[in-house]
């Protein structure tokens, strides 16, 4: 009796075990075709990502206790453990990757092309009229641009000998006309663009004598863009494109609209993109398709860029002019900007506001002020100007 009982229990045994290793072996055979034919693309792997993303909702919308682990296989697997979070670890990763290239397309195509540029590669114009060499220019000279003599050329109506005593031949005659009428402006820019051609640098950047320009931000802003590509950076001051008539000859005209950037807040154009307004820029060209569009100079460029070449304008709020309300800059963000401006605004002063280490009294533009900020180590700054 006793031994027929202990066959039935041997069997009993027997019969259960085997189903089980065969369940097992099956499940391992699965988990290796997986494996090989699963491929390591990143579109699959978000895929993968995806179900485990489903495959959790569907456990939270079950009864707790079967979303939950068990204790014991964690504890007598802790290799499996480890493997699954490290590879969700990694699909978490790529997704957040992918996720910010779609939401920022241009760091995709930025980022590859930056390159080192040092101030030597950008030629600075700044555009000015002899009656405001000692109001405007003066102070210019005093502040940023003695930081940046060598990268800055000044385009004025008039000679000035103590000018050339500072700067030498980067004060440059255009022998336009002081009016500020479109057709002077438009000269004086022909001129500009001409000598920018002839420097071979890498960058053009346009300022007027209202502007504070910050070098380092400046460098730092370009550099994420190629220079042998079309870039043009700047600011508007219209919340549209202007509307201008092209004049085509025989009396034809056709309506045209583009973005430009104001030159009263400064702009930028890459190497390769100015050589390719050249047909329409260079020599006297440039008055000529002024003419064209009957408007100042920075429209003129805008008109070229935009509505000739088709390149479109880059905007940025790091430039600044006095048409905006300047008081709105922070003083914790002005390291962060490219231009600096001051004037009038809606009949009020407008300028940064800011206590800095010199009285308004003083220093009406807060230029002083916002230079000791950036440069605490220049001589004239207070010791406490930081």
């Amino acid at each position: 009796m006793l031994k027929t009982c202990g066959k039935r229990f041997l069997l009993s045994i027997v019969g259960a075990t085997f189903p089980c290793l065969v369940v097992l072996f099956v499940a391992q055979l699965q988990q290796r075709s997986q494996v090989e034919v699963v491929p390591n693309g990143r579109e699959v792997g978000m895929r993968s990502l995806q179900s485990f993303e489903n495959l959790a909702e569907s456990h939270n919308t079950q009864e707790p206790h079967l979303s939950q682990p068990d204790p014991q296989q964690q504890a007598s697997n802790p290799e499996q453990g480890k493997g699954f979070s490290a590879y969700f670890t990694k699909l978490t990763r790529e997704r957040r990757e992918a996720e910010k290239t779609e939401s920022n397309p241009e760091s995709a195509t930025e980022k590859p092309h930056m390159e080192d540029i040092t101030p030597n590669d950008i030629f600075i114009a700044v555009k000015t009229t002899k009656k405001f060499h000692q109001a405007r220019l003066e102070l210019l000279l005093d502040t940023w641009i003695s930081r940046n003599v060598q990268q800055t050329y000044i385009f004025t109506d008039g000679e000035d000998e103590e000018l050339k005593k500072r700067i030498g031949s980067h004060a440059i005659n255009t022998n336009c006309s002081a009016a500020h009428s479109r057709q002077a402006l438009s000269c004086k820019m022909a001129v500009e663009y001409d000598k920018y051609i002839e420097s071979g640098k890498k960058w053009f950047c346009h300022v007027d004598d209202d502007n504070y320009v910050n070098m380092r931000t400046l460098v730092k802003l370009l550099s994420n863009y190629p220079h042998t590509q079309d870039i043009y950076i700047g600011k508007p001051s219209l919340d549209r494109p202007i509307e201008a008539t092209e004049r085509l000859g025989d009396n034809l005209m056709r309506p045209v609209n583009f973005w430009f950037a104001t030159g009263g807040a400064g702009f930028c154009i890459s190497h390769g993109l100015a050589l390719k307004m050249s047909p329409w820029a260079s020599g006297g060209h440039f008055m000529n398709t002024a003419e064209k569009i009957r408007l100042p100079d920075d429209c003129t460029i805008g008109y070229i860029i935009e509505s000739v070449l088709g390149v479109k304008l880059i905007r940025s709020n790091q430039f600044h002019s006095h048409l905006e309300n300047l008081q709105q800059v922070p003083k914790s963000e002005l390291h962060k900007q490219v231009t600096l401006s001051y004037g009038m605004f809606e009949n009020k002063r407008n300028a940064i506001n800011m206590k800095g280490a010199f009285p308004v009294e003083e220093d009406p533009s807060r230029f002083k002020s916002v230079h000791c900020l950036l440069y605490p180590d220049t001589p004239w700054c207070p010791s406490y100007a930081v």
